[in-house]
């Protein structure tokens, strides 16, 4: 299967490198695995439980990096592109900052989220409270192997380093809470964690199932992946909020407010000199500013012609 990744990547790179300059193997990645094979909400549709997503992302990080060596084995020279990839995750701060194990908790969090497939590229194999806690798991639920599968020597040496820049994706915060799921529940990503996620009712509900306005989560993830990957180009790739409410008329004071609130936090320093925001952020914002300075001559207009 990596291979025909590869072969597509090739494709791309050969047709569109001459314009194209910045390459995103994967977006989401985790939502890939965990929708298509944990709960079945996207294709292909499959409840694996605690098995397939492993196996899904395990496959997608070998591909992303065999395309990254093919850009910088046959195009790099040519194009002077780069090649990375975009991973989504929420902040997890510990629900009582005074107890180790919500601390831990929350260390978790982050490492199940964005180290699984950001601990590949950037230190050579899984986040080590990954493999320690599926290991376990799957030998008390009478597995011989771990559900988490496994590199090769030569596959990490491979993986590791495949990414000239870190894409992020993130919309929200979490509070994370311990809690332990028996073995004998069975195989799931849920218990596999052994945590919980919780939402402070003072938060700002954004309309949408599981969407509060955090932004002070967005700098604290930020500060993480800066000092957990050796300082890499972070590109924001995706952060926003949906429609609240249907509207006849412009009502978008409470995104406006949304994006303002994440925006000042990424570019408070020590993040501004490291920050780049793209597409998703500055696109929507820009071209909604279009829009209302469009409205606005055209209602002059038309008060001038009557």
């Amino acid at each position: 299967m990596t291979n025909y990744f590869s072969d597509y990547a090739n494709l791309c790179f050969e047709a569109f490198g001459d314009r194209v300059k910045h390459w995103v193997t994967f977006s989401d990645p985790r939502t890939m695995a965990e929708k298509g094979y944990e709960t079945g909400h996207h294709a292909p549709g499959l409840k694996l439980h605690g098995t397939g997503l492993y196996q899904a992302a395990h496959h997608i990080i070998k591909a992303h990096a065999q395309a990254w060596h093919s850009y910088n084995n046959t195009w790099r020279s040519k194009q002077q592109g780069m090649v990375g990839i975009s991973l989504n995750c929420n902040w997890g701060e510990p629900m009582d900052i005074s107890n180790p194990k919500d601390i831990e908790a929350a260390e978790r969090y982050l490492q199940f989220c964005l180290g699984w497939f950001a601990n590949p590229i950037y230190a050579g194999d899984y986040p080590q409270v990954m493999k320690e806690r599926i290991g376990r798991k799957s030998a008390e639920q009478g597995l011989d192997m771990s559900r988490l599968p496994m590199f090769s020597l030569q596959e990490k040496s491979y993986i590791k380093g495949t990414s000239d820049f870190l894409g992020l994706g993130h919309l929200t915060t979490w509070y994370i809470t311990e809690r332990n799921y028996p073995s004998r529940q069975g195989p799931s990503y849920q218990n596999d964690r052994d945590l919980v996620e919780l939402v402070d009712p003072n938060w700002p509900d954004l309309g949408s199932q599981g969407l509060y306005s955090v932004p002070w989560g967005f700098r604290r993830l930020l500060n993480f992946a800066q000092t957990q990957y050796g300082d890499p180009p972070i590109y924001v790739m995706e952060n926003g909020a949906p429609q609240k409410l249907h509207c006849t008329q412009l009502c978008d004071k409470w995104r406006i407010k949304y994006l303002k609130g994440y925006i000042n936090e990424m570019l408070k320093e020590p993040l501004l000199s490291h920050m780049q925001m793209v597409t998703e952020i500055v696109v929507p914002t820009v071209c909604t500013l279009c829009v209302l300075i469009a409205a606005v001559l055209l209602m002059l207009l038309l008060r001038s012609q009557s």
